[in-house]
């Protein structure tokens, strides 16, 4: 246990140093070292990520940088869609679950080796909340990044600070506070979904997630005296090849059998997943045509 506990507050000293993705450490670090079980490994990080988030919330509070009208609304779409996510768990194999979190790890990964999007804002700016939100983009975002956390169990921070920031116009601070309170809605949710099919931890998840926080805490004074984007495409090489490791190790021919046994057993919620995925897919590429071509302001008001 005091490993586990010496390894988290490592988790959380880069979570302070870097702002967000050191969570996607926390769940290989449970099932390689720790031994736990995936699902039980997932419903851990979910409380470490939730409580972290919640403490590192408080201090944007008092600064006044969470745009709460915008944080309520995906956070609410983002509990939907991780309570889903947490459910569907039940009917995957804890091997596959890993598949999908070594998935997620390499995406964390290329989005911190390509830094933020609009670059950093000043912190002494009050941030401008919209007065109106793009409901139907920001419910749509929200519930699919719910999902992904409720299913893996990771923050997603990587995929909610762009949506705040791209979807909703927040100036970058305002949206990586706004997404703490976003992550901590999705864990909240996650839980409850987990907590129907597994039993959740809370001897051990709690005397972590106190290591987590201390850590943080300390990487958040040790951040303003080390470069952070050198820092930040250090750890995205090392994220990558953890994913890597964690998808060599878990993509075994049994692995890959017992996938193809669950395509066979649910083909339909499975063509189901393909249609919506690539509906997805051509949502993101005519975003991304439109913005190339016509730019931000040719959009039809």
């Amino acid at each position: 246990m005091a490993l586990v506990l010496a390894l988290a507050l490592g988790i959380g000293v880069l979570l302070g140093l870097l702002g967000g993705g050191g969570s996607v450490l926390m769940v290989p670090m449970l099932v390689y070292v720790a031994g736990f079980s995936p699902k039980e490994a997932i419903t851990i990080s979910l409380v470490v990520v939730g409580v972290t988030s919640l403490t590192a919330l408080l201090g944007h509070v008092r600064y006044g940088r969470v745009c709460w009208k915008m944080g309520a609304v995906f956070g609410l779409a983002g509990m939907a869609g991780a309570y889903g996510g947490g459910r569907a768990a039940a009917v995957l194999p804890g091997g596959i679950l890993l598949i999908l979190f070594g998935l997620v790890m390499l995406a964390t990964s290329a989005a911190m080796l390509r830094g933020r999007r609009g670059g950093d804002v000043s912190v002494s700016k009050t941030p401008s909340c919209p007065l109106r939100l793009p409901l139907l983009a920001v419910l749509f975002d929200g519930a699919t990044v719910g999902g992904v956390t409720g299913l893996v169990g990771a923050g997603g921070g990587f995929m909610v600070v762009p949506a705040l920031n791209l979807l909703g116009r927040l100036p970058m601070h305002a949206a990586v506070a706004t997404s703490l309170l976003v992550i901590a809605m999705n864990s909240l949710a996650a839980l409850l979904g987990y907590a129907e099919h597994v039993q959740i931890r809370y001897e051990l998840a709690v005397p972590i997630a106190v290591a987590a926080i201390a850590g943080s805490i300390l990487g958040g004074l040790l951040a303003a005296r080390l470069g952070g984007k050198l820092l930040r495409q250090i750890f995205g090489g090392f994220v990558a090849l953890i994913a890597v490791f964690l998808l060599c190790r878990e993509l075994t021919r049994e692995r890959l059998d017992e996938i193809g046994a669950l395509v066979l057993a649910h083909p339909d919620f499975f063509r189901g997943a393909a249609v919506a995925l690539a509906v997805i897919a051509l949502s993101r590429v005519r975003g991304w045509l439109h913005a190339r071509y016509f730019g931000s302001g040719g959009a039809v008001r």
